[in-house]
């Protein structure tokens, strides 16, 4: 069925459609493996997904219709380490935050809190170099080049 695909257009976990709809994880496990649907769950999903539950009652051709192109699988990729990327950078501020607190009530003649702020801080910068591409080093792009290059000399 179209599920996952509809699902992943969303940006959706199968947690979060589980919880949106009343159907199990398990349920949409099954069905987006291309197991059938019950009515009540054909419903469900065409009231989370706003469509018409005929939409979701055709029988698309799995290979066509379902597949999730490899554009869209690198989109979802990216915005998934976006995602993660502000997770990690909010949970730096607030732990740096709370460190330079606790340095000022105890012993402000040395602030000691620069340290854990600066390595990791460190890693923050990291992984938003890796996550928005500023160093292409190592990117997809020069793979695809050396693989070039290798069966280039072969033939």
């Amino acid at each position: 069925m179209m599920i996952r695909k509809l699902r992943l257009q969303r940006g959706w976990s199968q947690e979060q459609l589980a919880q949106f709809s009343g159907v199990s994880v398990r349920t949409i496990q099954r069905i987006e493996r291309g197991g059938n649907a019950g009515l009540e769950t054909l419903k469900s999903f065409a009231a989370v997904f706003e469509i018409d539950i005929t939409e979701l009652k055709q029988e698309p051709d799995m290979d066509k219709e379902n597949a999730v192109s490899t554009e869209e699988e690198r989109a979802i990729s990216y915005v998934r380490d976006i995602k993660a990327f502000y997770s990690h950078l909010i949970t730096y501020c607030l732990v740096i935050g709370l460190l330079f607190v606790i340095n000022f009530v105890t012993d402000p003649s040395y602030i000691w809190a620069w340290w854990p702020a600066m390595g990791w801080g460190i890693g923050v910068a990291i992984q938003a170099a890796s996550t928005y591409e500023w160093f292409n080093f190592f990117s997809t792009d020069w793979e695809k080049k050396q693989v070039e290059k290798r069966l280039g000399r072969k033939l």
